[in-house]
């Protein structure tokens, strides 16, 4: 009934076994991988007919993780799996970014590629597999596909590079990239690091590259036993004539406007002559409706911007906006410019711009993850918003999108390295990008308007990071690398390389590419221009500010940090809590403690968090021989006083040591229950594990 075919190799000393033919069978392409314990299964399917009326790839990759997967019930009310999470949106990025380009250009046919993880075995990440899925049953249909590539992790462990990492593995190592890759080019990278070398990285990259190549082989041996037949589709073509005259006639008028240095003039002067080409026509003349002449007419005139950008780079040596190759667009740089939140700045870079604010927290403030490598907590948030207005457009406000999902995530790989660890500094700490102009780099904005407001918020970071997007332009041998790339250079350049670090080196990065590859020349040179790059907006940013605020803002909640003897929790929460609720009541804090006996104070200013602090101390304290305390009356004995002290201990104040009452005198003549009362220690015995103290009572004028 099963028609199984199988293929197997070997990473890292662990089989990666590629199957088909036994699940999702009605699809045009699906495989496993199994690697140890963790099984990863992806399917492809493509309508049968192009889609009219569109002009782009219709394109939707996306990825799930089972909760069955790790033997997990979802939690929450519904007990099943909902909206993507940010974990899986990512990985269906890194799916997305490197199999795009290897698509027909003009193929309009839809194409869904869904992966999930079926098995997690919580040793070996899924991520990298899901790339090697998705090619293998993208080249086993019948879905034109123009390469095998594959995905690979690697990370950096003992200063040897680790291929495949388990997660372990990933705890303990300096660096963690993907990278994803055919036989002979570069097709992806994504990660961060922990400050390293330009040279270091591109090590890491090719130490990746070279150890993906099994992984293709084994793809290409399944493939060659199924001998898959691609399908026939019709190349989408324009009308010859229609292109010949809008070329001819419009070249120069677009060339005068893709020259306007303002892209909000220039985005309202080009619908215009967008407008003013269509009216011009008559879609009959040309054998075409209404709807395929705005289409074709859209087609001609992007890529007649193309021609234009890319031919006035190569001619005339110059950016189309005027700048040098390695030229940084202007920067302005203000910080404090929201008098009321923790710390705040407004990174701008020619027109793109971010405002970063940074909120400080407590430990309830920590954002929960519950998935399938289990549950565990983030002190460090990073949010990053990009509104319609930004580009000077009107659109719905929704939820955040696959853009500002993936976007947030690389400028938080960028800064987390740099914070403090939390016994340093113990707030949780959340940023929000809110992109209020985009043309370009919007996400590297965001590291660069996050770094300056951790600093003016007084967040003790290693260092300024900033980051910049790398474009690049190449025909045949021939290469130009442009940096901080505007969006007309993204939209018509052939990479797009996004690099986060500090001066000391990187750590974060980003490679995205429109064409089938890329070499290792190109990638060495476009990192050594980021670098000078980057060292010239870092010097800007530290012109601002170059260390953390001294102190934190006043609005900020001020956070304690203490340790006891984890025998002694339960005597500071109580019975039920109730002391615990007691100290919070009383200073107006909040508590936190942790089974290894480190408590968190947070008050709303410093003097709150010390009280509450100095109660617990004196909870927690060790009575001492000969110290003297307060205490009070608990009950009144004919032999003498029984004394609470020190938050709910007690100890006998015997007849004999209360000055001025001679046996036999009742003791409510001189007090009673309640009474406050000095006390010195004169003797500490264990009976039976019980600690018994004996008290003398001091009188005022005896102290």
């Amino acid at each position: 009934m099963f028609d199984i075919k199988k293929e197997t190799t070997k990473i890292k000393d662990l089989s990666i076994e590629i199957q088909t033919g036994h699940l999702a069978r009605q699809a045009d392409g699906a495989v496993t991988v199994k690697c140890g314990g963790t099984v990863v299964m992806a399917v492809a399917v493509s309508g049968p007919e192009p889609i009219k009326d569109i002009d782009y790839f219709p394109l939707m990759v996306n990825y799930y993780e089972r909760a069955y997967a790790a033997g997990k019930i979802p939690g929450g009310f519904l007990k099943r799996e909902t909206r993507p999470s940010d974990k899986e949106i990512l990985v269906a990025r890194l799916i997305d970014r490197p199999i795009r380009p290897l698509f027909p250009e003009d193929y309009r046919n839809e194409v869904q590629i869904t992966v999930m993880t079926l098995s997690a075995d919580q040793i070996n990440p899924p991520d990298s597999l899901a790339i090697v899925a998705a090619s293998c049953a993208l080249n086993i249909s019948d879905i034109p596909f123009k390469k095998i590539i594959a995905g690979v992790r690697v990370g950096k462990v003992n200063g040897k590079f680790v291929l495949n990492p388990t997660f372990e593995e990933i705890e303990k190592s300096e660096l963690d990239i993907i990278i994803a890759g055919s036989k002979d080019a570069i097709l992806m990278v994504e990660g961060g690091a922990n400050e390293i070398p330009e040279d270091e990285l591109l090590q890491a990259i090719k130490f990746g590259h070279e150890n993906l190549l099994p992984l293709i082989e084994v793809q290409e041996r399944l493939i060659e036993s199924i001998k898959p037949v691609k399908r026939q589709y019709i190349p989408l073509t324009v009308n010859s004539e229609l292109s010949k005259i809008l070329k001819e006639k419009y070249r120069e008028e677009l060339f005068s406007i893709l020259k306007i240095a303002d892209k909000r003039i220039r985005s309202r002067t080009q619908a215009l002559f967008i407008n003013k080409v269509y009216s011009s026509l008559k879609p009959e003349e040309f054998g075409l409706s209404e709807t395929e002449i705005k289409i074709q007419v859209k087609m001609i005139l992007d890529e007649l911007e193309s021609e234009i950008v890319r031919n006035y780079i190569r001619k005339e040596r110059v950016r189309i906006d005027g700048r040098k190759f390695d030229e940084i667009r202007p920067l302005d740089i203000k910080i404090e410019v929201l008098p009321r939140v923790h710390g705040s700045a407004l990174f701008t870079r020619g027109q793109t711009q971010s405002l970063g604010v940074t909120t400080l927290g407590t430990v309830k403030d920590e954002q929960r993850f519950d998935d399938i490598e289990g549950e565990y907590t983030e002190r460090f948030i990073l949010h990053y918003n990009f509104p319609s207005f930004s580009v000077g457009e009107c659109g719905k406000p929704g939820s955040p999108g696959r853009r500002e999902v993936g976007h947030g995530h690389l400028a938080w790989r960028a800064i987390n390295p740099l914070l403090p660890d939390q016994n340093t500094f113990p707030y949780t700490i959340r940023i929000v990008s809110d992109i209020l102009e985009s043309n370009g780099s919007s996400s590297m904005a965001t590291v660069c308007s996050a770094s300056l407001s951790l600093l003016q918020a007084g967040v003790p970071i290693k260092s300024q990071v900033a980051g910049i997007a790398m474009g690049l332009i190449k025909e045949e041998n021939e290469f130009i690398i442009l940096s901080d790339i505007a969006g007309s250079e993204d939209h018509f350049g052939d990479m797009d390389f996004k690099i986060a670090g500090t001066r000391k080196g990187i750590t974060a990065v980003q490679m995205d590419i429109k064409i089938e590859g890329l070499s290792f020349e190109i990638m060495e040179k476009a990192l050594e221009q980021a670098r000078k790059g980057r060292i010239f907006i870092l010097d800007k940013m530290d012109s601002v500010i170059d260390k953390p605020r001294p102190e934190i803002s006043e609005y900020a909640p001020r956070i304690l940090v203490m340790n006891i003897d984890p025998a002694k929790i339960r005597e500071v929460i109580g019975s039920g809590g109730s002391m615990i609720r007691d100290i919070t009541e009383k200073t107006q804090t909040e508590i936190n403690i942790e089974d290894n006996g480190t408590i968190q104070i947070a008050g709303k200013d410093l003097a709150s968090a010390q009280k509450a602090k100095e109660i617990i101390l004196k909870i927690v304290e060790e009575p001492e021989i000969g110290k003297i305390y307060e205490g009070r009356v608990k009950t009144i004995f004919e032999y003498g006083l029984l004394i609470e002290f020190m938050s709910g201990r007690q100890g006998l104040a015997h007849i004999s040591k209360i000055p001025g009452v001679s046996r036999g005198t009742p003791l409510e003549k001189f007090y009673k229950i309640g009474d406050t009362v000095t006390v010195k220690i004169i003797k500490i015995e264990f009976d039976r594990g019980k600690q018994k103290i004996d008290f003398a009572v001091i009188k005022e004028n005896d102290k």
